[in-house]
């Protein structure tokens, strides 16, 4: 059994200037008296990067490394913390030693926004690392390797920051951030100064996942959009398992997974995924999907051979780029995620 990581030191920490950051007639021209003003939101729909073929230039343009973990909000509220995923879902009790440190960073309400990652030997976030330090799907185990590093703060002690730009927001959660325990759960998202296309041959180079480019001058906007790109060294989504090809020579009997993307209110079949698998895992994911097995198919697709699935469980794919037909190209098995599959279609 794990043992809890010991509860971080109390550190003593004026409040970040908030009002200073964001005073002006640009940033609240309707507000004269923003403090304590502004309800603290129950839940805000993370920003999302849209994915794009090469950095981004111009001096606008903000650089960071791509983490390969789960995307989460921190809420610190009046009767304790939240750990909120992308989805939507409380995951509180399983980021235990982040909700911990987030109750000691000295801000009366906030909503910080990051990923949750497990960092290997080299520095780079390993996501499989990350569902094992969990204790796999569903697991509750108290993992103090999994980091929570901060890339912006939608809402600061009774202000929502989120009509401020970038650059303002990111002053804000240095501050808050600042004299941080280096070793600590919760650590800032570096900025890179650098030009994207060399950072990006650097990331791919050094065997990160990517980086992600932010325009400076723009406020938080939910949902996808060109605000903030993501570009991949290798691309990778969560796509929904909506059926399996049993095999009797693959490893664990598993011969390959069907995946489909959300679109719309439905599923689009986006293909196969036939490698990635380890004996242990292979055999693991078919005695589950057999559980979840059902007579007719899911999506538009109607095939021999196939054990069909409920589509609920969704699955970290690896993959090469798309074909012509929408398709994935060379995919990879990662693990499986436990958040909303990704909505879009290329």
């Amino acid at each position: 059994m794990a043992t809890p990581p010991d509860k971080p030191k109390q550190r003593l920490r004026a409040r970040p200037a908030t009002d200073t950051v964001l005073r002006g007639p640009d940033t609240r021209p309707t507000r004269q008296a923003p403090i304590f003003r502004d309800p603290m939101p129950e839940r805000i729909e993370p920003c999302l990067a849209t994915l794009a073929t090469k950095p981004p230039t111009g001096p606008h343009w903000a650089f960071e490394v791509k983490w390969d973990g789960y995307r989460l909000h921190v809420h610190v509220e009046p009767s304790g913390v939240r750990v909120i995923t992308r989805g939507g879902h409380d995951w509180t009790h399983r980021f235990p030693a982040i909700a911990a440190a987030a109750a000691e960073l000295g801000a009366g309400t906030a909503i910080l926004d990051g990923e949750a990652v497990v960092l290997d030997e080299h520095g780079r976030s390993d996501y499989p690392a990350l569902l094992q330090a969990l204790g796999g799907r569903g697991g509750k185990r108290v993992a103090p390797e999994v980091m929570f590093y901060a890339f912006d703060l939608p809402y600061l002690d009774g202000i929502d920051l989120r009509a401020g730009t970038l650059d303002q927001r990111r002053a804000v959660l240095e501050q808050l951030l600042a004299g941080s325990d280096q070793a600590g759960w919760i650590q800032l998202s570096e900025e890179v100064h650098s030009d994207g296309a060399a950072l990006f041959r650097h990331a791919c180079e050094h065997g990160l996942e990517g980086i992600i480019a932010k325009d400076r001058r723009k406020p938080y906007r939910s949902g996808r959009g060109l605000d903030w790109l993501k570009i991949k060294c290798v691309e990778s989504e969560r796509l929904v398992i909506v059926g399996y090809e049993p095999s009797s020579v693959a490893r664990g009997g598993l011969g390959r997974l069907l995946v489909a993307c959300r679109e719309g209110d439905g599923l689009a079949y986006v293909g196969g995924v036939g490698t990635g698998f380890t004996e242990t895992s292979a055999r693991a994911l078919r005695r589950q999907l057999d559980g979840m097995a059902r007579e007719t198919s899911p999506i538009k697709l109607r095939r021999k051979g196939v054990v069909w699935t409920e589509p609920t469980l969704v699955a970290e794919v690896e993959f090469r780029g798309w074909t012509g037909d929408g398709k994935l190209r060379h995919a990879s098995y990662k693990g499986l995620g436990e958040d909303e599959a990704d909505v879009f279609r290329r």
